[in-house]
This record gives structure tokens, C-alpha cells and sequence, in this order.
């Protein structure tokens, strides 16, 4: 009982706490309410995005289980070159970016897969 209910519900807290304060999601300053709304869209989509980016990183990584503010500073904030072409993106990244490797298993990890 305790492994099912009790940490699952530490665990769902403890996600909550991440998108509260690591992304500012409770931050509803605006006037309107609909900005709200969509303030909250748009957090709730980075969310997912970045939970999306941390199961994709292999798991001996230590990436696999960072807080939400180290994935975005590794991830989000990093200088590359993009190049796009009819059939897809690539990314150029200097020569001596040391995580060039992450990013591609990480970007190749949430390609769909056709069925």
C-alpha cells in the first residue's frame, strides 16, 4: 500500500512543486482572465515538453533525473546553428559543445515513430 498510494502521491506532489516554482505556472498577473488561461496553456505545454526531454535522456545520464531548471539550462539555452530544408532540421553545434551527443539521442528519442 504504502509503495502504490503514498510515494505515488509524494511523487505527483512533488511534480506539482517543479511547475509551480521551476516555471513560474502560478505566476497569473495579468488583468484578464483569458491571458490567464493561456498563460497556464503555455506552461502546462512546456511542462510536458520538458518531461518529454528528461525520459528521453538515457537513463546513466545525469540528466535522467534532473530538477526542471537544469534541463532548460542545458537544453533550451544553448547556441546552434539551424539549418532547414524541405524534408527536415538539423542542428550545427560548435565543435566543442561536450552534451552534442545528448541532444542528438535526446532529439532522436521524441522523433514519432511511424506505425
Amino acid at each position: 500500500m504504502y509503495d502504490r498510494l503514498y510515494r505515488a502521491r509524494g511523487q505527483a506532489e512533488n511534480l506539482i512543486k517543479l511547475h509551480k516554482t521551476q516555471l513560474a505556472s502560478d505566476r497569473t498577473s495579468c488583468r484578464s482572465a483569458i491571458a490567464n488561461q493561456v498563460r497556464l496553456v503555455f506552461h502546462a505545454a512546456v511542462y510536458w515538453l520538458i518531461l518529454a526531454m528528461r525520459d528521453a535522456i538515457p537513463k546513466p545520464r545525469d540528466l535522467a533525473t534532473a530538477e526542471f531548471n537544469t534541463i532548460r539550462l542545458t537544453f533550451l539555452k544553448i547556441a546552434a546553428r539551424v539549418i532547414e530544408t524541405a524534408t527536415r532540421v538539423r542542428l550545427a553545434f560548435a565543435a566543442a559543445c561536450a552534451d552534442a551527443n545528448l541532444f542528438r539521442s535526446a532529439a532522436n528519442a521524441l522523433v514519432p515513430q511511424a506505425s
